[in-house]
Protein backbone atom coordinates (compact mmCIF):
# COMPACT_ATOMS: atom_id res chain seq x y z
CA UNK A 1 0.00 0.00 0.00
CA UNK A 2 2.98 2.28 1.07
CA UNK A 3 4.39 1.79 -2.32
CA UNK A 4 1.22 2.43 -4.31
CA UNK A 5 0.93 6.04 -2.75
CA UNK A 6 4.92 6.60 -3.36
CA UNK A 7 4.50 5.70 -6.86
CA UNK A 8 1.04 7.79 -6.89
CA UNK A 9 3.04 10.96 -5.42
CA UNK A 10 6.23 10.65 -8.03
CA UNK A 11 3.88 10.18 -10.71
CA UNK A 12 1.78 13.57 -9.88
CA UNK A 13 5.01 15.15 -9.80
CA UNK A 14 6.53 13.86 -12.62
CA UNK A 15 2.97 14.80 -14.16
CA UNK A 16 3.59 18.49 -13.03
CA UNK A 17 7.48 19.37 -13.94
CA UNK A 18 6.23 17.36 -17.77
CA UNK A 19 3.95 20.18 -18.06
CA UNK A 20 6.18 22.57 -17.05
CA UNK A 21 9.56 21.99 -18.91
CA UNK A 22 7.21 20.67 -22.16
CA UNK A 23 9.39 20.47 -25.41
CA UNK A 24 8.91 22.50 -28.16
CA UNK A 25 7.25 20.35 -30.60
CA UNK A 26 9.44 20.45 -34.21
CA UNK A 27 8.05 23.08 -36.99
CA UNK A 28 7.87 21.35 -40.44
CA UNK A 29 6.29 21.96 -43.51
CA UNK A 30 2.60 21.77 -43.54
CA UNK A 31 3.03 19.02 -46.47
CA UNK A 32 5.44 16.96 -44.48
CA UNK A 33 3.70 17.28 -41.76
CA UNK A 34 0.83 16.23 -43.34
CA UNK A 35 3.11 13.21 -44.78
CA UNK A 36 4.11 12.33 -41.66
CA UNK A 37 0.66 12.47 -39.13
CA UNK A 38 -0.56 10.04 -41.95
CA UNK A 39 2.30 7.37 -41.17
CA UNK A 40 1.60 8.24 -37.26
CA UNK A 41 -2.20 7.61 -37.84
CA UNK A 42 -0.94 3.64 -38.28
CA UNK A 43 0.33 3.84 -34.40
CA UNK A 44 -1.04 4.50 -31.11
CA UNK A 45 0.36 4.46 -27.44
CA UNK A 46 -0.38 1.93 -25.18
CA UNK A 47 0.37 3.76 -21.59
CA UNK A 48 0.02 4.59 -18.00
CA UNK A 49 -0.71 8.58 -17.10
CA UNK A 50 1.86 9.08 -14.75
CA UNK A 51 4.56 6.10 -15.35
CA UNK A 52 8.47 7.50 -15.74
CA UNK A 53 8.50 5.64 -19.13
CA UNK A 54 5.68 6.33 -20.62
CA UNK A 55 6.10 10.31 -20.16
CA UNK A 56 9.46 9.75 -21.47
CA UNK A 57 8.11 8.50 -24.85
CA UNK A 58 5.14 11.16 -24.68
CA UNK A 59 8.26 13.54 -24.83
CA UNK A 60 9.74 12.85 -27.46
CA UNK A 61 6.52 12.17 -29.74
CA UNK A 62 6.18 15.87 -28.21
CA UNK A 63 9.62 16.73 -29.32
CA UNK A 64 9.00 15.31 -32.89
CA UNK A 65 5.75 16.73 -33.15
CA UNK A 66 3.69 12.83 -33.92
CA UNK A 67 0.29 12.55 -33.38
CA UNK A 68 -0.04 8.57 -31.97
CA UNK A 69 -3.24 8.05 -30.66
CA UNK A 70 -2.83 7.67 -26.94
CA UNK A 71 -4.25 4.53 -25.11
CA UNK A 72 -4.65 4.40 -21.51
CA UNK A 73 -4.41 0.91 -20.42
CA UNK A 74 -4.78 1.31 -16.72
CA UNK A 75 -7.99 3.56 -16.94
CA UNK A 76 -10.32 1.41 -20.12
CA UNK A 77 -10.63 -1.96 -20.03
CA UNK A 78 -10.67 -1.95 -23.48
CA UNK A 79 -7.02 -0.77 -24.08
CA UNK A 80 -5.98 -3.19 -21.39
CA UNK A 81 -7.64 -6.16 -23.10
CA UNK A 82 -6.21 -4.97 -26.58
CA UNK A 83 -2.97 -4.52 -25.21
CA UNK A 84 -2.33 -8.33 -23.52
CA UNK A 85 -4.62 -10.19 -26.34
CA UNK A 86 -1.82 -8.52 -29.35
CA UNK A 87 0.99 -7.57 -27.47
CA UNK A 88 0.99 -10.65 -24.77
CA UNK A 89 1.51 -8.73 -21.44
CA UNK A 90 0.41 -5.56 -19.46
CA UNK A 91 3.44 -3.89 -19.92
CA UNK A 92 3.90 0.02 -20.74
CA UNK A 93 4.66 2.54 -22.79
CA UNK A 94 3.56 -0.37 -25.73
CA UNK A 95 4.12 1.14 -29.29
CA UNK A 96 1.35 -0.45 -31.43
CA UNK A 97 2.26 -0.08 -35.31
CA UNK A 98 -0.32 -1.77 -37.52
CA UNK A 99 1.07 -3.11 -40.42
CA UNK A 100 -0.33 -2.89 -44.11
CA UNK A 101 -0.83 -6.06 -44.34
CA UNK A 102 -2.60 -6.76 -41.07
CA UNK A 103 0.26 -7.67 -38.76
CA UNK A 104 0.53 -5.53 -35.81
CA UNK A 105 4.14 -4.82 -34.35
CA UNK A 106 3.99 -4.55 -30.71
CA UNK A 107 7.09 -2.26 -29.25
CA UNK A 108 7.37 -2.40 -25.62
CA UNK A 109 10.66 -0.56 -24.18
CA UNK A 110 10.87 3.37 -23.62
CA UNK A 111 14.28 3.70 -24.90
CA UNK A 112 13.47 1.06 -28.10
CA UNK A 113 10.23 3.32 -29.33
CA UNK A 114 12.45 6.97 -28.73
CA UNK A 115 15.27 5.38 -30.86
CA UNK A 116 12.73 4.13 -33.65
CA UNK A 117 10.61 7.31 -33.42
CA UNK A 118 13.89 9.03 -33.72
CA UNK A 119 15.28 7.33 -36.39
CA UNK A 120 11.27 6.96 -38.64
CA UNK A 121 10.63 10.65 -37.89
CA UNK A 122 13.30 13.23 -36.56
CA UNK A 123 15.38 15.58 -39.42
CA UNK A 124 18.57 14.42 -40.58
CA UNK A 125 20.58 16.84 -39.21
CA UNK A 126 18.98 16.66 -35.59
CA UNK A 127 19.12 12.88 -35.33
Amino acid sequence: MILKVIRWIVGRILLGLNAIFRPTPLSRDPDLQAHVDSETAQMSLYEFESCPFCIKVRRSMTRLNLNVEIRDARRSEEHEKALIEGGGRRKVPCLRIAGEDGADQWMYESSEIVAYLNERFAPAEAA
